[in-house]
């Protein structure tokens, strides 16, 4: 998608920078299971890899904290105190950098956040996981404050950008697009013998559309080969504390019930980076059957172009931003037939997914953590710059 390497225009070097600036992230981080926790942990390595210093306030979540040293802090949803020495750390850094999610922060659509913002006194980027298309006004009165409170607004998709920009009352001044980024492995020799494999992983739990791919194995492991589904990991650690594993013994059910339990298998093993680039690497194609049509931002999406890979997924702004240009195939929500062609087409026809491979490979390096991780120094580095020169 040739529109990616320049979606940051406004990011640009200032020479009167002599040096990384001192950031402070605050967001989920691992060991947390989340997806927003794994950005904070790739954008902080690849921060620190530019020669910045990289401070992490992590939203606790009962779990013990092991940021070796990266991690200076804990914020404690619904606590005061917690929130005051929240801020107290975050003022100590040049720059501060919010992940931003409705759900991760205490009060009602995580309202605790605007607080904290406010009371930030150096730069600071609030980057936008979520831009509703169709917010509560609760939902919409802590973006728009957010935004108005923060010097800077991070989207990471064209869609999202508009949507913030057309949709909300904030100054598009402040709204600049970096791409989500992706660890872009090396090839790995992988072995594809045995059945193909149609893969989905990420955690687990309702709205992911699995039942949509099941629902269509049955046509597909009559294929030659007789394709597998393979899911993997881990139930999502909110679902598993509400339902247990009730949503994946449901979908095992499903697929017997179907007759096709020797093609559908799960997996709930965690996967370090070269593992799990691995796994990618050696589907067929990477699916991802989303229920929701209001997503802006996959973290899935972009792992999966940037390990070379086919991708079907149905028509969620971020897929049809970055697989319109035929690095992959888009099918409407509602339209199983189509989600059965793509995939048999795919499995079928080794030029045409060749061709999407090829596709995701040229588009992978624009999304690297190294690349993405720079144009977050360059807009700290501009807003140290700016502040400076009030002074």
């Amino acid at each position: 998608m040739s529109v990616l390497p320049s979606l940051t225009p406004n990011v640009v070097p200032y020479q009167g920078v002599s040096r990384a600036p001192t950031i402070a992230i605050l967001g989920t981080y691992p060991p947390t299971l989340c997806g927003l926790a794994t950005f904070s942990a790739a954008l902080s390595e690849g921060l620190r890899a530019d020669g910045a210093r990289v401070d992490v306030v992590r939203v606790a979540d009962g779990s013990p904290g092991d940021g070796a040293g990266v991690v200076v802090g804990e914020l404690v949803n619904g606590s005061p105190t917690s929130v005051a020495g929240a801020i107290e750390i975050l003022n100590r850094s040049d720059v501060v950098i919010v992940q931003h999610e409705y759900g991760i922060y205490g009060g009602p659509d995580g309202d605790e956040i605007v607080d904290i913002v406010r009371g930030i006194r150096v730069p600071s980027i609030v980057v936008a996981h979520t831009v509703p298309k169709a917010p509560t006004s609760q939902q919409r009165w802590v973006l728009e404050t957010l935004a108005a409170e923060a010097d800077q607004v991070v989207v990471m998709t064209v869609a999202a950008h508009a949507r913030l920009s057309q949709g909300y009352d904030i100054d598009r001044r402040k709204v600049t697009t970096i791409p989500h980024g992706a660890t872009v492995a090396a090839q790995v020799q992988v072995k594809r013998s045995g059945r193909p494999t149609v893969l989905t992983w990420g955690l687990l739990g309702p709205g992911k559309g699995i039942e949509r791919v099941i629902d269509v194995m049955a046509s597909l492991s009559e294929l030659p080969g007789r394709p597998r589904y393979l899911v993997a990991g881990r139930t999502h650690p909110k679902v598993l504390a509400a339902d247990g594993e009730s949503y994946r013994e449901a979908l095992l059910d499903r697929a017997k019930s179907l007759g096709i339990a020797d093609s559908v298998s799960f997996d709930s093993s965690y996967r370090d980076g070269p593992a799990l680039a691995a796994m990618v690497q050696s589907a067929s194609v990477v699916v991802l059957p989303y229920d929701s049509a209001d997503q802006i931002t996959s973290g899935v999406l972009v792992d999966a172009i940037a390990n070379g890979r086919p991708v079907v997924a149905t028509a969620f702004p971020h897929a049809v931003e970055l697989l319109g240009d035929g690095t992959g195939i888009v099918v409407s929500h509602d339209d199983t037939d189509a989600l059965r062609s793509a995939l048999h087409m795919v499995l079928t026809q080794p030029r045409l997914s060749g061709h999407m491979a090829a596709r995701a490979r040229l588009l992978a390096p624009t999304m690297a953590w190294p690349v993405v991780a720079k144009d977050y120094l360059l807009l700290a580095q501009r807003l140290c710059a700016k502040r400076s020169a009030l002074v």
